[in-house]
């Protein structure tokens, strides 16, 4: 029943949650040992949140996933695990984080109190709404960004980075959206009745959009925000954040993928790669040639 619990946790997923790292990386605070830990316990707390909220998810979609080809599977509807100890789990890590956060920091602290009542409120009412569903899915990337930025004393983050989270998480969850209408086809709506309200069209025109605003808010970050190099070098990281939107875009529109982004993350060799040289190029702009 602990690996049942642990699966329900989805640990996989936890890779969303590096999104708090973006506040230490930018600012120049990666090599300040309190911001550090801080970053890192921040994590650790947002990890546990994040799978008291993926508990609830599955244990108010038992009847739903068991209609999914792959949902099915999981511990909660296959009946691998009992729903009174997932519940009573999903309860202990979000006071128990809730709790360890205020203690940190009292701003981490709302964030992460802001965050359990936005996925409460997703799970139980937002994501029958057609486009706030999408909406809320986002405010939770925006938020793990502000979570990073509450537990340290940023100097040159720029509000840029949110817009362009924003942005980033909204192309994810659209993909995702694109991706259960392809896998489930006909049937889509009786796994998930808010996909009635979308159709193939609209969303590869909202991708789109969103896709196009992402670069732009990156592109204007790299040669707009302050406590950057005046010699604009973090321009020469918008090909590896074009490379990747185009890689995920090749992925859900060529290869029909999409509905796991965290999954494409930790197989996908050539995206890893680009998030790798970029991540790079990022060190020696920020940390090297500034």
């Amino acid at each position: 029943m602990l690996l049942a619990l642990l699966e329900t946790m989805r640990p996989r997923q936890w890779t969303k949650n590096a999104f708090v790292f973006v506040a230490l990386i930018f600012d120049k605070k990666i090599f300040d040992l309190p911001s550090l830990v801080n970053t890192l316990i921040a994590f650790g707390l947002l990890c546990l949140m994040s799978s008291s909220v993926y508990i609830m998810n599955d244990l108010s979609d038992i009847e739903s996933d068991r209609q999914h080809p792959k949902k099915q599977l999981r511990p909660l509807p296959a009946g691998r695990l009992n729903p009174t100890v997932a519940l009573a789990a999903g309860v202990l890590m979000a006071i128990g984080s809730l709790a360890a956060g205020l203690l940190l920091n009292p701003v981490f602290g709302l964030v992460l109190l802001i965050y359990l009542v936005t996925q409460v409120a997703y799970t139980y009412w937002l994501k029958h709404v057609v486009l706030l569903d999408v909406f809320i899915i986002a405010l939770g990337f925006v938020l793990r960004i502000g979570a990073g930025v509450a537990v340290i004393e940023v100097e040159r983050f720029s509000p840029w980075l949110y817009i362009f989270g924003g942005f980033l998480a909204l192309f994810l969850a659209l993909g995702k959206r694109r991706h259960e209408l392809v896998l489930l086809g006909e049937g889509a709506g009786s796994h998930r009745a808010i996909l009635e309200e979308y159709s193939l069209d609209l969303i590869d025109r909202l991708i789109g959009i969103v896709t196009t605003s992402a670069i732009v808010a990156y592109s204007l970050y790299t040669f707009l925000a302050e406590g950057l190099p005046e010699n604009h070098v973090m321009m020469m990281t918008i090909p590896m954040v074009l490379y990747v939107i185009f890689r995920y875009m090749y992925l859900i529109h060529v290869r029909h993928e999409g509905g796991a982004p965290e999954e494409i993350l930790l197989r996908d060799r050539p995206m890893q790669a680009a998030l790798f040289v970029g991540g790079i190029v990022v060190f020696l702009a920020l940390y090297v040639l500034s």
